[in-house]
């Protein structure tokens, strides 16, 4: 969740015609800010957050800016109309309660999050569909929370902020896993939070100075959930866990599948239980989405790429908006063909989150 330069093609694909068709957006940011979620908490914990609430670990550290659409008026009018969006996934503003060590301070931030998002936003317009925020860290909370709120349609996904303090394969968020698969909701991991509050450091090396270095530091988080959930066997315990990488590019993936592979074929004996390809694992169970795809020099380099991460099953569209990592929804999409279109702007969503 950051604001970004335009991004355009090596094709100048920024300048491409109006889309006239419709796209699920996966990824928008409405706002959840401390007063609009007041009114939503217990007395007692509504003072806390006056108390403190603004000192709440960011989920953008080290300068990164802090906005989201604040009216629904805005977003339709912006984005939702114009856009041809059909469905829109709601994913907030900021993750800092996934970084507080108070889990149930945390937890009621998060309840009041989602029960703001489902009266202020998602009652207001049936395109919208929320995710809801769990604590976590507090893994009992986090399913106490989901089972509250699924079951009434209105809920696409459940959401975790990038930074953890320990990586997800853990065993851990097992419970959390075990309720999103009971409620048919995937699990979107949103870029943030690296090093914020009770979170592990930015990078493997430590603690970075500067928003550059921490947006590059985002992708090593990635990595390593990625590797973790597959290595710890988390997809054989739940065969039909779903996850969303979002917001830290989607071209590293090919070579780092490529070493997981060659890695697994030389060290399968100590993790029996991984019975496939680290790549087939990551076809059948991971989604990517297009915010801060990788520019590449060439087309012919963009093709090869997007074939490696097996884009006509794996990549969504997201607009990010309203931080618009792109100008249009195919300015980051050079010359792909109808079908592939097709998939990317709607269908592997739509199938995904069963719209």
């Amino acid at each position: 969740m950051h604001a970004t330069e335009s991004a355009t093609s090596p094709s100048g694909a920024a300048n491409q015609p109006e889309l006239h068709r419709a796209i699920i957006d996966c990824d928008i940011h409405h706002f959840t800010g401390t007063k609009a979620i007041k009114s939503y908490l217990p007395l007692a914990l509504a003072d806390l957050l006056s108390a403190y609430g603004a000192n709440l670990p960011s989920g953008t550290p080290n300068g990164g800016p802090a906005c989201s659409v604040k009216d629904l008026a805005t977003l339709q009018e912006n984005h939702l109309n114009p856009n041809h969006v059909k469905y829109g996934i709601l994913t907030g503003e900021s993750y800092g309660m996934q970084g507080v060590g108070n889990s149930h301070y945390a937890a009621a931030i998060c309840s009041a999050i989602n029960d703001h998002t489902k009266e202020q936003w998602l009652s207001q317009d049936n395109r919208l569909k929320g995710s809801i925020f769990v604590t976590k860290q507090a893994p009992q909370l986090a399913v106490k929370e989901i089972d509250r709120l699924a079951g009434s349609g209105i809920w696409a996904q459940v959401i975790f902020s990038n930074g953890a303090h320990l990586p997800f394969g853990n065993s851990f968020y097992y419970p959390i896993y075990e309720a999103c698969v009971r409620h048919n909701l995937p699990v979107m991991i949103h870029a943030g939070m690296e090093g914020g509050g009770m979170n592990s450091p930015t990078t493997g090396a430590g603690y970075v100075t500067h928003l550059a270095e921490w947006k590059a530091s985002q992708t090593q988080a990635m990595m390593a959930h990625l590797a973790s959930l597959i290595f710890e066997g988390t997809f054989e315990t739940f065969p039909e866990l779903r996850i969303v990488l979002n917001e830290g590019g989607a071209f590293w993936l090919a070579p780092y599948l490529w070493r997981l592979d060659l890695d697994w074929k030389s060290l399968r004996v100590q993790t029996p239980w991984v019975k496939q390809l680290p790549s087939e694992y990551f076809r059948k169970h991971f989604r990517v989405t297009s915010p801060s795809l990788e520019k590449t020099p060439d087309e012919a380099i963009f093709h090869q790429y997007m074939n490696s991460i097996h884009a006509h099953d794996t990549l969504m569209y997201c607009s990010n908006y309203p931080y618009h990592e792109v100008d249009a929804p195919l300015a980051s999409l050079p010359s792909i063909d109808e079908t592939l279109q097709e998939r990317i702007l709607y269908r592997n969503a739509a199938e995904l989150y069963k719209l």
